[in-house]
């Protein structure tokens, strides 16, 4: 008789004992039954832990921190508490679709072994819209992804199932990263594994307004730290890396950090001198803030972002 895989789902939380029920929920309503469920509370001071409780569900473990480590500590502790060959994350605010699990599992069992993970387009909920998740733009999922992610990321860590063994050969989450440990965490995978792409959607993700996801300094801090370690992998797509340094230096500019964002201007141009658009952004930033942000409104609704 076959065996069947276990899949540890890594479920970090904080504060968000109003919502991490729903989530379980979606996640112990798999099709796919072999699983175990951790729980890392990092640190709540609300009730998380009597809603996991109150679920009295064998396949649950809870694991709580004394203080708040961030998710990235987090999720690396639940890696290390796993038991499974196979290793999926869900995210406290998200749902996973019933058959997310079954349907990413099959695929692991038709994909070479090189393959070590795969993921799923997901649904992105805002107030009142919803978005496809991964752009029609990101015109390669499958395979080699590296030369793709420099590009930016397209993957969430709630859509994914991995192979145990790619944390073993890449690591676990950067914990000095406080945004975009996803993106971090997949170009450092793709130097060793391939990936299969699913492009049903999966997981419904919900954006929360006190999400860390929308600190923008903490988005700007990681995305320079990223850079700097895989600086060998963004250096040979030159247009990608001008594109990311001029994106830097605009939302920098407009954020009020008018000298670091004059850098990373400068950055793009002497990759790209030939790109006139860096040097109109430059010398928008001599207007002022408050011009500079009106013109750069307008200008992003008259191109795509990969324009800029």
């Amino acid at each position: 008789m076959e065996k069947i895989p276990l899949v540890s789902v890594i479920i970090p939380s904080y504060n968000r004992e109003h919502l991490i029920g729903r989530s379980i929920r979606s996640v112990l309503n798999q099709t796919y039954e072999e699983i175990e469920v951790i729980v890392v509370d990092d640190g709540s001071t609300d009730n998380t832990r009597d809603v996991v409780n109150n679920f009295n569900d064998k396949r649950i473990r809870y694991i709580h921190h004394d203080n708040n480590l961030g998710g990235c500590i987090a999720r690396n502790t639940g890696i290390n508490a796993s038991r499974g060959e196979y290793i999926a994350f869900q995210d406290s605010d998200d749902v996973w679709l019933p058959d997310k699990l079954e349907k990413q599992m099959q695929a692991f069992k038709i994909v070479p072994e090189n393959v070590g993970i795969v993921y799923s387009a997901f649904i992105r909920v805002k107030d009142d819209s919803a978005s496809f998740i991964p752009s029609p733009k990101f015109t390669i999922k499958d395979g080699n992804l590296l030369c793709q992610l420099i590009k930016g990321n397209f993957i969430s860590t709630q859509t994914t199932i991995l192979r145990k063994i790619c944390f073993d050969k890449a690591g676990e989450f950067d914990k000095n990263l406080h945004r975009l440990q996803d993106w971090e965490l997949f170009i450092r995978m793709s130097k060793y594994f391939e990936f299969k792409y699913i492009s049903e959607p999966l997981v419904i993700a919900y954006y929360q307004k006190d999400s860390i996801s929308s600190n923008k300094k903490a988005y700007f801090e990681a995305i320079t730290l990223i850079i700097e370690k895989h600086l060998d992998a963004f250096s040979k797509n030159i247009i990608a890396l001008a594109q990311t340094y001029c994106h830097i230096g605009t939302e920098l500019y407009s954020l009020g950090n008018k000298k670091l964002g004059r850098e990373y201007l400068l950055r793009a141009i002497k990759l790209r001198p030939s790109n006139i658009k860096y040097f109109i952004y430059l010398f928008l930033t001599f207007l002022g803030i408050n011009s500079f942000n009106i013109i750069l409104n307008i200008i992003k609704n008259m191109t795509s972002n990969e324009d800029i």
